[in-house]
């Protein structure tokens, strides 16, 4: 498998538990007014991610451009980044509202990034590997 699908994947997982762990968090206190963090954990950590890994593992030959990890490094800050910032944004602190901006565009950019990857050619120059000894 690629190194960017085993980052995307492993990245993946991180928010997972991140996000179940607001979720029973919300749930133990009954205080559901992080939710929308919540989500974007999930669906932009958790399922996101593992989508772009799994679009790498079936294609190599785009994983192994540089592209694809400056494309990995760039989504991860912005979620990184926006999930946190937004949920003290609704708990209450409007300061992270400009962070949160700010991290919604460095994920867009990195969305952007994964569509360049998606419709540029399969023609990409790539190192033969050694055939393994029987």
């Amino acid at each position: 498998m690629p190194r960017v699908s085993q980052l995307y994947f492993k990245t993946a997982v991180i928010f997972l538990i991140v996000g179940i762990g607001m979720g029973l968090n919300m749930a133990i206190s009954q205080d559901h007014s992080v939710i929308g963090a919540h989500a974007h954990c999930n669906l932009l950590g958790w399922v996101t991610m593992a989508l772009f890994g799994g679009y790498h593992a079936l294609n190599p030959r785009k994983a192994e451009r540089r592209i694809a990890i400056i494309q990995y490094c760039v989504y991860t800050a912005g979620v990184t980044l926006m999930v946190p910032s937004l949920y003290l944004m609704l708990l209450g602190n409007a300061a992270m509202e400009p962070i949160v901006g700010i991290a919604s565009v460095i994920t867009l950019v990195g969305v952007l990034l994964f569509a360049f990857i998606i419709f540029s050619s399969e023609e990409t120059v790539v190192t033969p590997r050694a055939q393994p000894y029987r």
